[in-house]
């Protein structure tokens, strides 16, 4: 089946996702697996880690990344109290392809190309031709055409994203933007203010 097709169907419903997550003829290279490799901003000896499971797709969780996340990164993870790690949740075949190229790209380039995906989500994830328009902002981060067209056709790599994608549902994410800090799953997207209301006192604490 077409690797397109192959999402489509893992996207569907549960049933198909374990069925494409598990099936691999495709064997995971060390590239591969330095693609599916943690990303993360801030310093590894923060004493707070926040985990944001997204969808690139996800309007919300633009909205996050375009109100708040700076003044996050700013008061927190710049000053070494926090370290921000992205995982991927991927909602649509759309959501996917985006979270696939940006993990093709350079990986000090990763946090600015997320950043720019959800800026520009409207644009993209609404375009007629969304791969299109995704490979134009590859492009913008040094992922040439012959590196995209791998890079999306890449078995080894859309299923390792849809297993992990898996393994946080089974461990309760069930939805776009949850955020995990210190062990506790917070859903939804909040202010700057509501997250220094659960930061400060973990911080206190160190």
């Amino acid at each position: 089946m077409h690797l397109y097709r192959r999402i489509g169907a893992a996207l569907a419903g549960l049933t198909a996702f374990v069925m494409i997550a598990s099936s691999a003829p495709a064997q995971e290279t060390g590239a591969t697996a330095a693609m599916l490799s943690e990303r993360s901003i801030g310093s590894a000896d923060a004493p707070v880690t926040i985990i944001e499971y997204f969808s690139l797709t996800c309007p919300h969780c633009a909205g996050f990344h375009n109100d708040t996340y700076a003044g996050l990164k700013e008061k927190y993870v710049d000053t070494g109290k926090v370290r921000f790690i992205y995982r991927d949740f991927p909602l649509d075949g759309v959501g996917l392809r985006a979270a696939m190229m940006a993990r093709c790209v350079d990986e000090r380039r990763y946090p600015g190309v997320i950043q720019v995906l959800f800026k520009t989500q409207n644009n993209w994830a609404r375009a007629a031709d969304p791969v299109a328009e995704i490979k134009k902002i590859g492009q913008l981060a040094g992922l040439g055409d012959d590196a995209f067209q791998s890079c999306l056709q890449s078995e080894a790599l859309a299923n390792g994203i849809l297993a992990k994608r898996q393994a946080a549902a089974a461990a309760g994410v069930q939805s776009t933007p949850t955020f995990q800090i210190e062990g506790q799953i917070y859903p939804g997207s909040r202010s700057l203010e509501e997250f220094s209301e659960i930061l400060d006192p973990l911080l206190a604490k160190n």
